[in-house]
C-alpha cells in the first residue's frame, strides 16, 4: 500500500529515506532526534554541525550514514501554541517539503515520525490527521511508498467518543439490512482490460456490442457462445470486471479509484492484466471502501474474491462499523485498526 501505518522503531525501517524531527540548529535532542542519531552514529552529528540554522517548515537532506536506508531528511517541527500562531500550516509544509525532497531524491519510499507530538506538544491525533491528509494529497500525484511510524498506540489516540463508539460496536457486533442493487456490465468496460481482449473478442459480431444482463444471482440473458459462454460467465463474476463494474456504475476514475483505495499503481496493474491475479482480503475492502459501497455491496465484492466479512473478526467488525458510519477514508480507518491493535489496511503492524 502507498501509505501504512506501523508500529516500528523508524530506525529500523527499511527505506530510502527517514524523516527526522530536529531543532533548529540540528542539535541531537530526545525522542526521533536521539534515536536516529544513535543509530546513524558520530558522522552525521559532525555533519550536522556545519549545517547552520534550518527554519520551522523547512527541510534538509543528509546521508543516513549507518541507518539502514540512503538519506535523512530533517525538518523542525512548529511549537504548540494553542492553535492559532500557524501550526497547522508550518506542520504540513514539514510533510510537504520532505516528500518533494525524497521525489527530487530519487527516493521510491520514506518512513515519517509524527512531527511535533512530543515535546513540541502537537495534540498527536491531529499531528495524524495532517500527516495523512499531506501525504495521500501528495500520492494523487507521485508512486512513493510511505510509513508513518508509530512507536506504539499510545503515542497518538482517538478521540475518546469514537473509541467509546467503536468499543461499544465491537461489544455488541453487527447486525445489517442493506440491499445490493446488481447491474449490468458492457463488453465495451471488458475490452478496457487487456488480459481481456482475446477472450472479448468473440463477443462481438460486426462490430456491434452485445450486453449481458442478469437478474437476481442468474443471468437473463447469455449468447450462445460454446465454450465462451462459460468463460464470460467466470469473468463476470471474478474480483476484477465485478470492481470495473462498480467503478462505471460510481461514476469514477480508475486512476482516482485505486489512489483512493490507498493501492499501488503496481497492483492496479496486476488486476487489469493478470488473469490469475487474486486480490487479498484487505485490497478487496480497500476497494469497497474507496467505491463507498454499504455493507451488502461490500459483502458481494468481497465474495467474488473468495472472502466475506465475519462478526466473529474483530478486524472485520471495525470494516463493518466504519461503513455503517460513513467512514471511508482508508487511512482514518487504519487509525481505528491500529488503536484496536488490528493489523492496517495499509500493512502489517
Amino acid at each position: 500500500m502507498p501509505v501504512s501505518i506501523v508500529k516500528k522503531d523508524i530506525t529500523k525501517i527499511k527505506c530510502d529515506a527517514v524523516v527526522n524531527a530536529t531543532n533548529e540548529y540540528f542539535s541531537p535532542g530526545g525522542g526521533v532526534d536521539a534515536a536516529i542519531h544513535a543509530a546513524a552514529g558520530k558522522e552525521l552529528f559532525q555533519l550536522c554541525q556545519t549545517l547552520g540554522k534550518l527554519e520551522v517548515g523547512r527541510v534538509q537532506l543528509t546521508p543516513a550514514y549507518a541507518l539502514p536506508c540512503k538519506f535523512i531528511i530533517h525538518t523542525v517541527g512548529p511549537i504548540w501554541q494553542g492553535g492559532d500562531q500557524n501550526e497547522r500550516e508550518l506542520l504540513e509544509s514539514c510533510y510537504q517539503e520532505a516528500l518533494k525532497t525524497a521525489v527530487a531524491a530519487k527516493c521510491k519510499s520514506i518512513a515519517f515520525p509524527l512531527i511535533s507530538s512530543g515535546t513540541h506538544g502537537y495534540p498527536k491525533e491531529e499531528v495524524l490527521k495532517v500527516a495523512l491528509g499531506v501525504i495521500k494529497r501528495f500520492l494523487y500525484e507521485y508512486d512513493l511508498t510511505v510509513y508513518v511510524a508509530v512507536y506504539d498506540k499510545e503515542e497518538y489516540a482517538l478521540n475518546q467518543a469514537l473509541t467509546a463508539d467503536v468499543g461499544a460496536y465491537i461489544d455488541r457486533h453487527f447486525e445489517g439490512n442493506d440491499v445490493f442493487e446488481r447491474k449490468p456490465i458492457s463488453i465495451d468496460r471488458m475490452m478496457r482490460m487487456p488480459s481481456c481482449d482475446r477472450r472479448a473478442e468473440s463477443l462481438f459480431e460486426s462490430g456491434k456490442e452485445r450486453r449481458i444482463e442478469e437478474k437476481d444471482s442468474d443471468f437473463s440473458f447469455v449468447p450462445d457462445f460454446g465454450s465462451q459462454g462459460s468463460i464470460l460467465r467466470h469473468m463476470y463474476d471474478g474480483f476484477a470486471l465485478s470492481l470495473m463494474k462498480l467503478i462505471d456504475e460510481k461514476g469514477m476514475d480508475d486512476v482516482e479509484c485505486y489512489k483512493k483505495a490507498n493501492v499501488s499503481r503496481q497492483t492496479w496493474h496486476k488486476i487489469l492484466n493478470d488473469e490469475n491475479y487474486k486480490p487479498n482480503k484487505k485490497t478487496a475492502i480497500s476497494f469497497a471502501i474507496a467505491l463507498e459501497l454499504n455493507l451488502k455491496e461490500t459483502q458481494k465484492l468481497l465474495e467474488t474474491a473468495g472472502f466475506i466479512l465475519s462478526k466473529s473478526s474483530k478486524f472485520d467488525i471495525i470494516i463493518m462499523y466504519c461503513i455503517v458510519k460513513g467512514i471511508y477514508d482508508v487511512t482514518e480507518i487504519d487509525s481505528i485498526l491500529f488503536q484496536y491493535d488490528q493489523e492496517t489496511l495499509g500493512g502489517k503492524l
